[in-house]
């Protein structure tokens, strides 16, 4: 089955391994980042390159974007802010814009809403997995959107994620995304403090590391981001400052019903710390830095 033209904007640390499984799995694919140095092995990998949101929109039957907040998928897909050669410019009626990005289910309802007004489809589709899981095609990917539009994207989905996941109308995949980080931030957090405490108490920490994980209290978190804790060594697969700005979605959408999240306040609190020490730019395991200094 042929696989249709798609365009990719936002070659971060996903977007990138992402695109590169698009374009490996044989997918015509155009990208644009606004770095345009990130686009380069992209293009080594067989991707076309275009200068603007607009000329890689062009063309396109499918657009994905994974980018870093509400701002700027607003600006680079609807030019909000003035900004020039959006990508809804050249986005044809019937064409689908994937959304890798993680933005509050607001933002993706006005969007959709945006883009319909223009005969395109909208999927929100964030992922959750890291840049292992990126980089490996096993992300999970939560959907929101039409039963229809998701088969559509399907065959582009299952090159980049090992699980489907379709929960209802657009909007429902950003908060299945926020429990998402509502868990990172509690489990992430709870291996921070045990990991602190184990060092604090002198324990040989590498081999409780192995011995907790048969048990009650393995998680993933403790499997690939203990060890970095206990060697004060954060490599990245999701950066600090972006966990803090999905926490903030979580939290927003827990005021909106009515619930307290204690947990993700605290974890929230300990994040704006570390930012402001400087290491917004670290992975979310540099939680433990914070309990190093007290």
């Amino acid at each position: 089955m042929a696989l249709p033209p798609t365009a990719f904007l936002g070659l971060g640390a996903l977007g990138t391994p992402m695109a590169l499984r698009l374009v490996r799995g044989g997918v015509p694919l155009t990208v644009h980042n606004r770095n345009r140095s990130r686009e380069e092995p992209v293009a080594a990998a067989g991707a076309r390159r275009a200068a603007t949101p607009a000329a890689v929109a062009a063309g396109a039957e499918i657009l994905c974007l994974c980018l870093s907040d509400d701002k700027v998928v607003r600006t680079v897909l609807l030019g909000e802010g003035g900004a020039s050669d959006p990508a809804i410019a050249c986005l044809a009626p019937g064409s689908l814009v994937v959304d890798f990005s993680t933005i509050a289910p607001a933002t993706a309802e006005s969007l959709a809403a945006a883009l319909a007004e223009r005969g395109v489809a909208y999927l929100d589709a964030p992922v959750t997995g890291g840049t292992e899981g990126a980089e490996a095609g096993t992300l999970s990917v939560l959907v929101g959107g039409s039963a229809q539009d998701l088969e559509r994207a399907r065959p582009l989905l299952e090159l980049v994620g090992r699980s489907l996941h379709h929960f209802g109308p657009v909007g429902s995949g950003q908060r299945v995304k926020a429990l998402n980080q509502v868990l990172v931030a509690g489990s992430y957090a709870a291996v921070a403090e045990a990991m602190a405490l184990g060092l604090r108490l002198g324990l040989p920490m590498e081999q409780v590391r192995r011995a907790l994980m048969d048990g009650a209290a393995g998680s993933w978190a403790l499997e690939h981001r203990a060890t970095n804790m206990l060697t004060d060594s954060y490599p990245l697969g999701f950066q600090l400052v972006l966990h803090r700005k999905d926490l903030a979605i979580a939290l927003q959408e827990a005021a909106s019903v009515g619930l307290e999240l204690p947990v993700c306040e605290r974890v929230a609190a300990i994040e704006e710390d570390l930012i402001a020490r400087g290491f917004g730019g670290e992975d979310v395991s540099a939680l433990a830095r914070w309990f190093a200094r007290s």
